[in-house]
Order: structure tokens, then C-alpha cells, then sequence
């Protein structure tokens, strides 16, 4: 291939731009170039244009996926990892609806995000993708100047690039209807209802017309999202491109039991003991008050750390964060919400302090370490009320559970957790330790509440798990300073072997123990604590034999009933002949088992079910069913929430559902809950104040006298000029006019602050020479005195 050639746009391949050129060669053979590149897609030009200006070649697996299906028209839920060019996604199907800039009806496409960053990271985006492109962008974000944004919306832009509460806000200020919306963007959509802007969204899409087309773009998929897009969204197509369900092979799972009680003193033992200590570790907690509380543990511990959960200011979030990312902290604890926006490759180790309830919960946590091809080890430290949700993840896994598998699921060393559990007593006896384990101990059965239930059979499972015949991890017998030492000789080597085996014992302390316990565990006492050094004539011995008497012959009499129910079943069963009768028997208790009358039998199901199910077009519901994650907040009210809120009605006599008491509100900048719909009047006085109808009113008037003079007047005039130069100039005079005489909105909007700006500083200027005056005054009457 020429680099030179004209026809070939630089950083493209033919097959990848889909262009066919007619080549002999190519005749000959009988081949066809495929098209799989951006121009295949049938984009205009000044698009493409861009496309290559920015650097892009082949478009990734999300956007050949998605912007197909979004230039014809169709609803979109995508899904797909961060850096995967989600932005693109939305960005070049909007360039192609919108093509040029359109001034009479106002906003055609809207586009809202969860961050400011995130916003002006998009707007940025906009204004190198649209270069080749006359259209307008607006950027509307919280804690802006609301003055500089009504300016902004009044010169009717083409693209809104907003953050949904103060968007939300300048619809009710401005009573804004955005009929003219065609086209809505949600990004980061499942950041969007975490973060708490729910209602927000839902009062937009209210203001929206019904013929808008919505496409929303997430990395997972919470249960509020798939409720909203069923009803916001007309017949959407769900596209997944995220990760995978299943671990990586790279990824080590291990699993320590431990008592309730000793959960972070087995942490401890497992961060001292285990883990080496120049690796980045990433500890995910149940609540908010559970990471504060491990992250006080572990700095009296010695263990430098730092923390991030959902109430955290964003500040101290991002200097917390910083500090794991840049290496000055090796140990992250956090909650499952902090941890969304966490991408850490060079991550070893994560450690679940507290079970998750889904196995999809666990996959996401563990996912964040053993990517891009390394390896790591996620650590789960689970009591007995996290045995079932151990059951039901091997089950989604499809792995057996071993007991006795001191490879992948055991204990920690008694004596080291008894140890480290003391020391933990020790912390918690300081005044801020005290308070936190007691709120964190409340919020604990708080969160197993809320947490999701396991499955039915992994609880019947979980009552004959064998907890007596779990072993010490084998992770425990290699301590990191054992792994880190330099090899030594053959002959020591052999000597250490030797020396080994001749001090090894006979009976392994181990088993012993094992054994001891489960010993102890089946034992049962013949005797009751009322015949322990009893007294002949005592009450209490004298009762408890004739209650033992009576016992034993209840139990005799029961005995001898099942010998005689056992014989008369033998005496049945061999006067009974043939294998038919047995059949006929079976039969029977099948019959009777599951009797239904065929005739007046309705099922819940229609007959042909599955066969619609095959021929459905797009099954949304059930797609995103399978797909859903949802993810327990990590502070107590959203914890309440999460449960359905009920109540006792005494006229019904039975629990009915509450409706939410923030149904309907929405949360301030300045965490204030308000109606949605709350008007403060600021439009109305920025109006005022800026006289905007006015000057519309006048700019109308002056364009229609325009009109209508160079309709009237002829086009020679008699002081016209002639020469050249005097019509360049004429013009330029004209123009000048122009520019003067007709002014925007926000340069009239500029114009009166600038003046406001001036009056003020000299009003302060004069201020201060009447002061300074007073002074002088002041200083000649003392001395005048004097």
C-alpha cells in the first residue's frame, strides 16, 4: 500500500475503513474487502472527519455494537467497563441526528452525568468530535453561577451537557418543557441512582416528549435502573459487553472460619501472618461504621491504612484514595458502594471481612484484583451466619465444598487468634474504640437484615456443615518471611529434613486436637447435674430417679411399638406377590400424590410458552433480570430503605406497605431534602433585572423593520458610494453597526455585571478616601488640642 496515495486516509486500512476499490488484482481473485470500520456504518463526512482527526482507526466492540442500533432509532441499555468508549457510543449517533444548528425551538439533545467531572470531561469531548460541525453545547453544573446559565440556555443551544439536580433546577425555575428534546443520553446511569438522583431523573423524563429517543450507558445494572428503563423506555435493547460472571483462573479463593467474635482478630493474624507486607490489600466491610471501626483497629495495631465509604466528603475520598494508588498505604478498607469507581491494576490481595449476600457481590469484589493477566488471592473470612451464602456461591461457582481441604477453605491458628483477639479487647476498652464497636456491633444485625437470604437448600446444607472438621489453612504454616528467604545448600537443607523429623512427634498436635474436640462434641452425660455428689435423702436425687424411671418406660414402650410396626411390615411384604401388585402400588401413590383433574386444571403457565418465548424480539425484562446487581447501602438509613416499610393496620387487621417518605423530594447541594417541584422565584428576578423580554421584544421589532425597509427602499441610493473603497468601507461601517447595535443575551447579561463590577469597586474606592479623611480630621483636631 502507497503511504502517498490521496484516496487513503491516514491510520486507516481498507479493510478497516470498509471502502471497496476496484483493483484488477482484486477481480482476478474474486475477493471482496470487508467493511468494518466507522465509514461502514454510513456516518456523513464531516463526522468521519473528525473521527480520523481524533485518532480513532477501528471502532471497539461496544460502539460496533451500539451506534448500529441507535442510528436506527432504537431505545438502548448498554453495558460495558469504564475505557471502553461508552462516550463515543452516544456522542457520534447524536452528531448524525443533529448534522447542523437549528435556533427556533431550542435544546434537541440532552445529555446528563453523574460528577462535574465527568460532565466537562463529555463537554470536552463534544467540542473535538463536533469540530467539523455548527452546533452549540452548553455545560450546566452544580455550584455554577444560575445567572450565567438562564443567559446560557436563552440563546438556544443544540446539545445539553448537564448535571442532573441543577438541571432538574432550571426546569422548575424556568418552567422549562423541552418538547424539543429528540435525543437523551444517561451516563454512568447506575452512578446516577446510587448517587441519589433517582427523582430527579424521574421528573425529567416526565418533561420529556414521548417521541425522544433514550439510550442509557452503565458499567452494572441496579434493580432502580431496570425499573426505570422498563417504564421510561419504549421496547429497549439490552447490550452487554461487561464483565465476566466467572473468576479468572488466576485468582486464588480462600476461605477462613472463625468465631463471631474473633472476626478482626482473625484479620490480624491473617494481615501480620499471611499477606507480605509491601502488598496492596483492598478490605471490604459490611457498613460505613464497620470500615471506621477496622480502620482504628488497624492503626493501634501498627497497620498503616486509610479508608473510603459513601459519607466520606469527595475531598477527603480522593486524598484517601490517592494515597493507596500512590504507594504511601498498602491497605484500602472500603464498603462495596466506595469501591464502583476503584481501578487498581497492580492489586494482590483482597480480603472480605464480611460475607457478601450475592454471588454476584463476590465476583465483584474479587474482580478487582488478578487483572490484565496477574495473579492474586482474595481471603474471606466467614462465622456461622455466612455459611449458607458460602454454600449458595460454590453453587453458582459449581465447585464442591471440602471441609477437610486445608488447601482452599480451614481456620486461622487458635493460639495466634486468641492472642490477637485479647489485644483487640485491649483496643476496645479506648473511648473512641468503645463507642465504634458498640454502633458497628447495631449496625451489624442491622446488615444481616437487609443482606439478601440464601437459597432454601443452601440453609438445610448449612445446618450439617461439619465445622469440627475444618484445619488450619495451609496459608498459615508458610508465613511471608519464610517465602521472601534466600535459598540455602543441599547440606543444610538435609540437616534441617533430619532435624525435623527426629523432634517431630509420634501423633500430630493437630489431629489430636481435632479429634479431642469432636470427641467432646458428641460426648453426653449419663447422669443430670442433680445427681453430682448427691445425698441418700436428698429432694433432688430422689425426684430425678423416679422422672428417670418413668422415662425409660416411655422409651421401652416405644421401642417395642416400632419392633411390632417392623414386623406386621414384613409379614405385608412378603404376602404381597409379583411385581405388578408393587407397581400398581407405586402408581397409586403417585396418583394420589399428585392428583389434578386434566379437565378443569388451569396452569400458571400457557401451553405454548415456550414457544412464545422463542419467538419473542426483544425480552428486556427477562435479560435484565439476569443481568441485575444490586449492591445494600453501607450506612444505616439506606439499609431501612432497602426493607419494604410496613405497618400495622388495626381496620384491616393485618401489615401494610408505607408509601416513601421521600417520594417525590430531592436532595440540595446542601443536603436538604425538598418537593421536586419547589420554585424559589430567582428566574423571575434575573428577568427583571436583565429586562431579557425586552430586548427580545426590540431585536423582533428591529428585524421586522429591517425587512420590511429593504422591501420599501430601492437598492440605489443617491448617497451610496461608487468607488471600491467607499462600498468596502460602507460595509464595514454597516457591520460595525451591526455588531453594536445587536448584542446577545449574555453579552448584554456580561455587559451589566461589568458595569455592576465598576460602580461597586468605585463605591468601595470613595469609601475608603472618606475614611481616610476622617482620619486626617481626626489626627489634626488631637493635634490642635494638644
Amino acid at each position: 500500500m502507497d503511504a502517498e496515495d490521496p484516496n487513503i486516509i491516514p491510520g486507516f486500512s481498507i479493510e478497516s475503513a470498509g471502502l471497496d476499490y476496484d483493483d484488477d488484482d482484486s477481480t482476478k481473485k474474486g475477493k471482496k474487502k470487508k467493511g468494518g470500520g466507522f465509514q461502514a456504518m454510513g456516518l456523513s463526512m464531516p463526522i468521519i472527519k473528525a473521527i480520523f482527526k481524533i485518532g480513532y482507526k477501528i471502532p471497539t466492540p461496544i460502539q460496533r455494537k451500539t451506534i448500529p442500533l441507535i442510528l436506527e432509532g432504537r431505545d438502548v441499555v448498554a453495558m460495558a467497563k469504564t475505557g471502553s468508549g461508552k462516550t463515543a457510543c452516544f456522542l457520534i449517533p447524536l452528531f448524525e441526528k443533529l448534522k447542523q444548528r437549528e435556533m427556533k425551538n431550542g435544546a434537541r439533545a440532552l445529555i446528563l452525568t453523574p460528577t462535574r467531572e465527568l460532565a466537562i470531561q463529555t463537554f470536552k469531548f463534544i467540542k473535538q468530535l463536533g469540530k467539523f460541525l455548527d452546533l452549540k453545547t452548553i455545560l450546566v453544573l452544580g455550584g455554577d453561577s444560575m445567572d450565567s446559565q438562564f443567559a446560557a440556555i436563552h440563546t438556544l443551544p443544540d446539545i445539553i451537557v448537564a448535571t442532573p439536580g441543577r438541571f432538574l433546577h432550571l426546569c422548575v425555575e424556568m418552567n422549562l418543557k423541552l418538547s424539543s428534546i429528540e435525543y437523551c443520553v444517561f451516563d454512568e446511569a447506575d452512578r446516577l441512582f446510587e448517587m441519589g438522583f433517582g427523582e430527579q431523573l424521574t421528573e425529567t423524563l416526565k418533561r420529556l416528549p414521548d417521541g425522544r429517543q433514550m439510550v442509557l450507558f452503565s458499567a452494572t445494572l441496579p434493580k432502580l435502573m431496570v425499573e426505570f428503563a422498563k417504564a421510561g423506555l419504549s421496547d429497549p435493547t439490552l447490550i452487554r459487553l461487561d464483565v465476566e460472571s466467572k473468576i479468572p483462573e488466576t485468582l486464588d479463593l480462600k476461605f477462613i472460619y472463625c468465631r463471631p467474635d474473633e472476626r478482626y482478630a482473625s484479620l490480624l493474624v491473617l494481615l501480620r501472618e499471611v499477606i507480605p507486607k509491601n502488598t496492596q490489600i483492598v478490605l471490604f466491610a459490611g457498613t460505613q461504621h464497620h470500615v471506621e471501626l477496622i480502620s482504628m483497629i488497624l492503626t493501634k495495631a501498627g497497620i498503616a491504612n486509610t479508608h473510603v465509604y459513601s459519607g466520606l466528603d469527595a475531598s477527603a475520598r480522593k486524598i484517601n484514595t490517592a494515597k493507596f494508588t500512590m504507594k504511601k498505604v498498602n491497605v484500602l478498607v472500603v464498603t462495596d458502594i466506595a469501591a464502583r469507581g476503584l481501578d487498581i491494576p497492580t492489586l494482590d490481595y483482597v480480603v472480605n471481612v464480611h460475607f457478601p449476600g450475592k454471588p454476584k457481590l463476590f465476583i465483584h469484589r474479587v474482580g478487582r484484583c488478578a487483572r490484565a493477566g496477574r495473579s492474586g488471592t482474595a481471603y474471606s473470612i466467614f462465622s456461622n451466619d455466612d455459611i449458607a451464602h458460602l454454600l449458595d456461591l460454590h453453587m453458582f461457582l459449581t465447585r464442591p465444598v471440602h471441609e477437610d481441604d486445608a488447601r482452599n477453605i480451614g481456620r486461622a491458628p487458635p493460639e495466634m487468634v486468641e492472642a490477637e483477639h485479647q489485644i483487640v479487647l485491649e483496643y476496645v476498652k479506648h473511648i473512641d474504640l468503645a463507642t465504634a464497636y458498640r454502633v458497628s456491633n447495631n449496625a451489624y444485625k442491622q446488615y444481616i437484615a437487609t443482606r439478601p437470604a440464601a437459597s432454601a437448600s443452601s440453609n438445610k446444607k448449612a445446618k450439617h456443615f461439619k465445622i469440627g472438621q475444618l484445619k488450619v489453612l495451609e496459608d498459615f504454616e508458610k508465613s511471608p518471611e519464610q517465602e521472601n528467604e534466600p535459598k540455602k545448600g543441599s547440606k543444610q537443607k538435609k540437616k534441617q529434613t533430619l532435624d525435623k523429623e527426629i523432634k517431630k512427634p509420634t501423633v500430630d498436635p493437630e489431629e489430636f486436637r481435632n479429634n479431642f474436640l469432636s470427641q467432646m462434641k458428641n460426648f453426653r452425660p449419663q447422669t443430670t447435674i442433680f445427681e453430682l455428689n448427691p445425698k441418700s435423702n436428698s429432694k433432688q436425687l430422689r425426684i430425678m430417679i423416679e422422672k428417670r424411671d418413668r422415662d425409660n418406660n416411655k422409651i421401652e414402650k416405644h421401642k417395642r411399638k416400632l419392633a411390632e410396626l417392623e414386623e406386621e411390615e414384613k409379614t405385608k411384604a412378603s404376602e404381597e406377590s409379583g411385581k405388578q401388585n408393587t407397581l400398581s402400588k407405586k402408581k397409586l401413590k403417585k396418583s394420589l400424590q399428585s392428583a389434578k383433574d386434566d379437565e378443569n386444571y388451569i396452569s400458571h403457565q400457557a401451553k405454548d410458552h415456550v414457544e412464545e418465548d422463542g419467538y419473542a424480539v426483544n425480552s428486556f425484562a427477562k435479560e435484565a433480570g439476569s443481568a441485575e446487581f444490586t449492591v445494600i447501602g453501607d450506612n444505616a438509613a439506606d439499609q431501612r430503605l432497602h426493607q419494604r416499610l410496613q405497618k400495622w393496620d388495626r381496620k384491616k387487621k393485618k401489615m401494610v406497605n408505607v408509601e416513601n417518605p421521600k417520594a417525590g423530594k430531592i436532595r440540595t447541594e446542601h443536603g436538604v431534602w425538598i418537593a421536586a417541584s419547589y420554585k424559589t422565584g430567582r428566574y423571575d428576578r434575573w428577568k427583571e433585572r436583565t429586562k431579557v423580554d425586552e430586548q427580545m421584544a426590540a431585536r423582533q421589532q428591529q428585524d421586522s423593520d429591517a425587512s420590511d425597509g429593504e422591501a420599501s427602499v430601492p437598492m440605489a441610493k443617491r448617497d451610496y458610494p461608487h468607488t471600491h473603497w467607499g462600498r468596502h468601507n460602507a460595509k464595514m461601517d454597516l457591520k460595525k453597526v451591526r455588531d453594536m447595535d445587536l448584542k446577545s443575551a449574555d453579552q448584554i447579561a456580561k455587559q451589566r455585571l461589568q458595569k455592576e463590577a465598576k460602580l461597586a469597586k468605585e463605591k468601595a474606592a470613595r469609601l475608603k478616601n472618606l475614611q481616610r479623611r476622617k482620619k486626617a480630621l481626626g489626627k489634626k483636631m488631637a493635634r490642635s488640642k494638644k
